[in-house]
């Protein structure tokens, strides 16, 4: 059946004049147009149940914006079998008044900033901010400081540590929010350790966090610069983990280990360390346990390499260090599959389940944290 004919002349009129997005708001019956000069609005009255009247509106957009009645979700199928949305296809996706198609379209290839502002009036939503600052054209441009102040705004009311994590790292991108911001949220992280993960994953050289330099600092970081700028790139790690810089993310993993949330919080503290120590182990995650880590680094260190050679030449200390060091850049779900492989605990009970895991690393840990 077709829409009411006041219905369907003022639709028609609506996308005549070519909407940049439309949005169905089921609750008031209205369908909304966003025009480069504001927003209009469509009251519908319906003849018949609500949401079979949806559905014909629904069917009038898609005719009009794909020639098929069918719409999303099999329209967008359509696309997705091929790989990947064309891009010029993001804008019609915008006109079907559907949630799912927005969010399709946050998540394509290709979204630029005047597609992201679009989408965004059709759907606030905090995953679909997320999506959004994936993209460079975006972070890059008018909306992505909109999106970062939505996201900061909303994080008291994510319940998922995944989702904090995740909207901090989002926010923490270059020119997104200033420095009074940053530190605002690294307060509010000391009551939820969530919050100082998505900081050592996305800004780990720039920890709000007052450190000491370590104590062999003064004595070897000049010659510890020195071989970096000959190319050693051990002695490069090695002299940034001893900077105060370095040892503000060793004290925040440090305080993260303390009383993490979740398993997905320890994981992804584990992934942060790795990756920010991936210069000593540029293969990637190794996937080994704590113990074969351990082993393995001591096998590292012995391998005789003039790289290496050269810092233990330095003082016998270093040894420790780079053990430590080479350690901690192999963290990764293959050190926690020991304890997670059969539990879903989280909080006091998983942290009393990961001290076989905790204990080693800790002791690592303070090895690297000496000043």
């Amino acid at each position: 059946m077709d829409l009411s004919r006041e219905d369907s002349l003022r639709i028609n009129v609506l996308l005549a004049n070519k909407p940049q997005a439309i949005k169905i708001n089921e609750s008031s019956m209205t369908v909304h147009g966003l025009m480069p000069s504001g927003e209009v609005q469509v009251k519908l009255n319906p003849d018949c149940r609500d949401e079979k009247y949806i559905k014909r509106v629904k069917e009038v957009l898609s005719s009009h914006v794909t020639g098929s009645p069918g719409g999303y979700p099999v329209f967008l199928q359509r696309w997705t079998r091929m790989g990947q949305m064309r891009d010029t296809s993001l804008e019609q996706l915008l006109l079907l008044g559907e949630p799912e198609a927005v969010v399709a379209c946050v998540c394509a290839t290709g979204v630029t900033d005047e597609i992201a502002r679009r989408a965004w009036w059709a759907m606030e939503d905090s995953e679909n901010a997320r999506r959004l600052l994936q993209h460079e054209a975006v972070v890059n441009g008018e909306m992505g400081a909109v999106l970062a102040a939505y996201l900061i705004d909303h994080l008291p009311f994510e319940t998922e540590p995944e989702k904090m994590i995740e909207s901090v790292q989002r926010v923490l991108q270059p020119g997104l929010i200033d420095q009074a911001a940053k530190d605002d949220l690294w307060k509010k992280g000391a009551r939820k350790s969530a919050y100082h993960v998505g900081f050592i994953l996305s800004v780990p050289d720039e920890i709000p966090l007052a450190a000491k330099k370590h104590r062999l600092s003064d004595d070897y970081l000049s010659q510890l610069s020195a071989m970096a700028d000959a190319g050693n790139l051990i002695a490069a790690v090695v002299a940034q983990m001893l900077s105060e810089s370095g040892q503000a993310f060793f004290k925040a993993f440090d305080n993260i280990l303390k009383k993490p949330s979740n398993q997905e919080v320890v994981n992804l503290a584990f992934d942060a360390m790795r990756l920010h120590l991936q210069a000593l182990r540029p293969e990637g995650d190794p996937d080994m346990t704590m113990q074969e880590l351990e082993k393995e680094a001591r096998q590292w260190l012995s391998d005789g390499s003039d790289e290496k050679q050269a810092i233990l030449a330095l003082h016998e200390d270093l040894e420790n260090l780079l053990i430590a060091l080479r350690t901690l850049s192999g963290l990764g779900y293959g050190a926690l599959r020991p304890v997670f492989h059969d539990t879903t605990a989280i909080g006091s009970l998983m942290r009393r389940k990961l001290e076989p895991v905790f204990t080693p690393l800790i002791e690592h840990l303070q090895v690297l944290q000496e000043s």
